[in-house]
């Protein structure tokens, strides 16, 4: 099969979007499918550009890591598309991406399906501060109306977030395709190495925090806790791997906190080099964000064996499972503190859960699994497969 990917975000811009196609990309290709990727060009050059087509792309004043595709850009190779005899396009954000992959899937004549790989009720008021709250949910379910039920079919990286579109009226087919973890996520890292070279003793006590340094990542009640948290473990230390946009409010959080010596910020760490180490340097995993649509780091964190304490709301739910390598905690500074200290003072509590993490990812979250299963959904489309409804747009408006 020949696929077309088209996404507003890769690599190196750093992100869930990112890893997800990454992931599914390198499984595809190891099962002899061929597929190519549009994607911004940010003016840097990643292990991956083999099968990229970059297209130039604006800055955005509000949001500096990104960057906008130019549409027209992308239309103009359009030759150059239709050679390649695509069987499928499938679109993963809802930015120019999304108009695009209806434009380009109509002109190569093949379906096109979309993953809402982020719940942007809970995110866009962050970006667009000038819209009150409440418009700008209901401005994000009516976008995501639309564009959901302009495509073939949709994928949601968790049963929740299929539920949540639902809600929003959305009727396409859809089926709950998570994004899985490849198998060097299950390498052994060296932790210790790790704390080394960041200064951290090797018998301090580390809780971490992975992922985009963004506010809707609520990592602000991950310091609030860590201050609860010190009470009990005066010498702990938040570890937060990752960069955003919430960064400054965070410095300026940590001082109105007095939590300096009990944070470091790290920045992003390379996916192939020293993520995993890092991971494996922590002695808990902590995760307080509810706007996810499936927390891949927290599969992650797993893989490493390290036990995870976490809010279990939207797509982490779909993750989540009591002393299955976790422990679930309310959005309460004192009792979230409370269950990561049960773990801290407990060695063989600690190292008993972060086993049962790593059998419990091993078990159900191959990567080759879930790309498998994305095959199968473009198969469904691609046949019409009457069992689940497919519907092809283009004989309907013909027939009209």
């Amino acid at each position: 099969m020949k696929i077309l990917f088209i996404s507003d975000v890769y690599f190196p811009r750093v992100n869930g979007v990112s890893t997800s196609i990454r992931t599914f990309v390198g499984e595809m290709q190891a099962m002899g499918h061929e597929v190519h990727l549009i994607a911004p060009d940010y003016g840097i050059y990643t292990e991956d550009e083999r099968w990229i087509k970059r297209i130039p792309a604006r800055n955005i004043y509000f949001d500096p890591e990104d960057k906008l595709m130019k549409y027209g850009a992308a239309i103009d190779r359009l030759v150059e598309l239709r050679r390649e005899n695509y069987d499928i396009v499938h679109i993963h954000t809802p930015f120019v991406a999304h108009y695009l992959g209806l434009k380009l899937a109509q002109l190569l004549d093949v379906p096109c399906v979309e993953t809402y790989h982020t719940f942007f009720e809970d995110y866009l008021h962050h970006y667009l501060p000038v819209i009150p709250k409440p418009a700008a949910k209901g401005l994000a379910r009516m976008i995501s109306r639309r564009q959901c039920n302009s495509v073939a079919a949709i994928v949601a990286p968790s049963k929740p977030m299929l539920d949540v579109l639902r809600q929003y009226g959305v009727k396409a087919p859809g089926e709950v395709i998570p994004t899985g973890l490849q198998q060097h996520s299950f390498e052994r890292a060296d932790g210790a190495a790790f704390r080394a070279k960041y200064g951290i003793a090797h018998d301090r006590p580390v809780i971490l925090f992975v992922g985009r340094v963004a506010h809707e990542k609520n990592i602000g009640f991950l310091m609030k806790m860590t201050v609860e948290l010190r009470k009990q473990q005066p010498n702990v230390l938040l570890v937060v791997a990752g960069e955003g946009p919430a960064e400054k409010h965070l410095h300026t959080l940590a001082a109105e906190l007095n939590l300096q010596e009990n944070i470091r910020f790290i920045g992003y760490l390379d996916r192939n080099t020293e993520l995993n180490a890092c991971y494996r340097a922590a002695d808990v995993f902590v995760f307080s964000s509810k706007t996810e649509t499936q927390g891949l780091v927290l599969l992650e964190a797993m893989a490493q064996g390290v036990p995870v304490v976490a809010l279990a709301e939207l797509g982490t739910k779909s993750i989540l499972i009591e002393g299955q390598g976790a422990l679930i905690a309310q959005e309460d500074e004192a009792q979230f503190a409370q269950r990561v200290f049960t773990l801290l003072a407990d060695d063989r509590k600690r190292k008993d859960l972060g086993e049962e993490a790593r059998h419990y990812a091993q078990k159900r979250w191959s990567s080759r699994t879930q790309a498998e299963r994305m095959l199968q959904f473009y198969q469904a489309v691609l046949s019409e497969d009457e069992d689940i409804q497919f519907i092809d747009r283009r004989k309907v408006a013909r027939a009209a």
